[in-house]
């Protein structure tokens, strides 16, 4: 169903309308390896998934045109339909999850498509466009479970295979398993030595558990801020090319995947949404032995709600060490508050807030608790902010 020359002759049909993403070199990003970005973040629509959704509609006949299309998305594949259909003069209906970012409804809104916001999750969203398909008789467009919209996301392999012809591995976000499907298929009959593994958010392992446990299964409910990978189910034909062509899938917590979009923004000026940054956070958490490899981390979108943008920030500084807070058993005298921060500027943290509470329970009736959050360096600086409160004689809570 999928073969080199489908995917050579999507690449031909994509050539005037999908952008040909840099691969940017990320030296700090992985300590042991040699790293690059491929930055599908950058692409028209914001992610990857126009690759496909154009292919696809591509390759309808006249009739199944005439007839409109219809898909459903957690906003990426949306906006890709959107897009697709619009310059083909197809008529498109979107279903998208209700908890899907503001910010992807509109866009594909703008992009010229009905939309039919879902309760629940993309799982839901499917069932919904499923029963209208049948309803209106439109042509549905799957975001992953289809062998042209593979074929399509395929092209970022033979565009990574081309600017990077001696890559040892490539980090590739999975959902559904559409993205590494193709990737992964491309790379392997073209490369067969690299290796291509697969990452998703512990709160979102489908595909992971499904190649565990030997077939594809439906995880009950899905939880994540990387809402462009909550799927529930993987594909049947996704599952089949993951088994064959995956050399591995792991998942990442969530504050690993709010570091990695921070590392992104703070050092190579990139804006990822969480999905988008998983490959990224895998890499940084350290999930592969990838020691002395060149290693293509797929960054697979950047279309982060910017309501939840400053929150992720937070989450990742903490993550990383630069935002902590030390809960300080004090007693109730004068100085006291003075002594400890003074411990703190002298090893260079900035005090960024403090609560003094003395009401709270404590073990002794004189005392207080002292409650300060800091900018710090690292996870070193704060131990190292820890051992001297502690040697001037404070309990840290």
């Amino acid at each position: 169903m999928i073969t080199l020359d489908k995917i050579y002759h999507a690449a031909y049909v994509l050539k005037d309308v999908a952008r040909r993403t840099d691969l940017l070199p990320a030296p700090h990003l992985g300590s042991d390896c040699e790293t690059y970005l491929k930055t599908e973040n950058l692409q028209v629509t914001g992610s990857f998934k126009l690759r496909g959704a154009y292919y696809k509609i591509s390759q309808l006949s006249e009739e199944e045109k005439q007839k409109g299309v219809i898909a459903c998305s957690a906003g990426n594949h949306a906006q890709g339909v959107a897009l697709a259909a619009s310059r083909n003069g197809i008529d498109s209906l979107i279903c998208i999850p209700a908890t899907a970012p503001i910010s992807k409804v509109e866009a594909t809104k703008r992009f010229g498509a009905q939309v039919c916001l879902v309760p629940g999750v993309y799982d839901d969203a499917h069932e919904k466009a499923v029963a209208l398909q049948k309803e209106t008789g439109r042509t549905f467009i799957h975001p992953f479970d289809d062998p042209d919209v593979i074929a399509g996301q395929g092209t970022i392999g033979l565009e990574i295979l081309d600017q990077l012809p001696d890559v040892d591995a490539v980090l590739v976000p999975i959902g559904g398993g559409g993205l590494i499907s193709g990737v992964a298929f491309t790379i392997k009959s073209l490369r067969p030595q690299c290796k291509v593994y697969g990452v998703q958010a512990a709160g979102a392992p489908s595909m992971e558990k499904s190649l565990a446990d030997g077939k594809p299964e439906e995880l009950p409910e899905v939880h994540t801020f990387a809402d462009g990978i909550a799927v529930k189910c993987p594909g049947d034909l996704t599952y089949e090319m993951c088994s064959r062509f995956v050399d591995g899938v792991v998942s990442v917590s969530e504050d690993e995947i709010a570091a990695a979009v921070l590392a992104l923004i703070e050092q190579h000026k990139l804006i990822t949404e969480g999905a988008g940054a998983v490959s990224v956070a895998a890499l940084m958490a350290g999930k592969f032995d990838l020691k002395g490899k060149k290693v293509v981390c797929l960054l697979s979108g950047g279309n982060i709600d910017v309501t939840i943008l400053s929150k992720v920030i937070s989450r990742g500084l903490v993550q990383a060490g630069r935002s902590s807070e030390l809960t300080i058993e004090l007693h109730d005298r004068p100085g006291e508050l003075k002594e400890i921060t003074a411990i703190i500027a002298d090893l260079g943290a900035n005090v960024v807030s403090v609560f003094h509470d003395r009401s709270a329970n404590s073990t002794d009736v004189a005392g207080c608790y002292l409650r300060v959050r800091m900018e710090t360096r690292n996870w070193e600086h704060v131990r190292q902010i820890r051992s001297a409160i502690l040697d001037a004689g404070y309990t840290i809570l």
